[in-house]
């Protein structure tokens, strides 16, 4: 696989890439243990009785977890099963060799997650994670990850739960910005936020930040709910 130093064989590489997304998962678990039984039950991982975790090597490294459902493993294709907790998951593993359409891929300047979801026919993702070449797979790198990938995915569940509340009227719309959020669709994001606003009478060109500043994007909606409500 791509992306991943080149000094590792097939097997070592697969059982690094193993031991990383559990050591993310147990950081994940312990960042979220301080939460309410029910704030935690409401977090993309905990909802999820089994999932997918998909190491996808390109000129980067992509690591994503989706819930979709994918079939049996062909040919020279690899899955390992692992749990921790309540979490269950199949990791799986592509390169150019395997999915073709990955090669295509031009990551010269920056990686390319929405093309490398597009190359796998993956719609829907809990995290994806985009690990440089050379980018280190070790226990202190698993830890940042999954900690970090806990707060992002706490606080958003709080900011949503918050607009849920001062909104109880356009819970679906609240559902589907939280969606867009969880799977990177920045623009889908935005034009739920405005169509959030304006469904409450409010005025959607307050919304000024970055598109792909998902929590400005979100803080900026919760402000403007806020204030409306005060």
């Amino acid at each position: 696989m791509q992306g991943v130093a080149a000094a590792t064989g097939p097997e070592q590489m697969r059982a690094s890439m193993a031991s990383y997304v559990r050591s993310m998962h147990r950081a994940y678990i312990e960042a979220t243990e301080p939460m309410t039984p029910g704030d935690r039950a409401r977090l993309p991982l905990p909802r999820s009785t089994a999932f997918t975790v998909l190491a996808v090597g390109t000129r980067y490294l992509h690591i994503l977890g989706t819930t979709e459902h994918l079939p049996a493993p062909l040919g020279p294709e690899v899955q390992l099963d692992d749990e921790l907790g309540d979490l269950k998951w199949s990791l799986r593993f592509f390169d150019p060799v395997i999915t073709p359409q990955l090669g295509m891929i031009d990551e010269r300047e920056a990686p390319e997650p929405l093309q490398v979801r597009e190359a796998l026919g993956i719609r829907s993702v809990l995290y994806h994670l985009s690990l440089p070449p050379g980018g280190g797979l070790t226990p202190h790198h698993a830890q940042h990850a999954g900690t970090g990938l806990a707060h992002s995915h706490a606080a958003a569940d709080r900011d949503f739960s918050t607009m849920a509340a001062l909104a109880p009227a356009q819970g679906p719309i609240v559902n589907e910005m939280h969606m867009a959020n969880t799977n990177d669709l920045p623009v889908a994001h935005l034009l739920l936020a405005r169509h959030l606003l304006a469904r409450c009478l409010l005025e959607p060109d307050d919304l000024t930040a970055d598109p792909t500043d998902f929590a400005g994007v979100r803080r900026q909606t919760l402000s403007v709910l806020r204030s409306a409500s005060a």
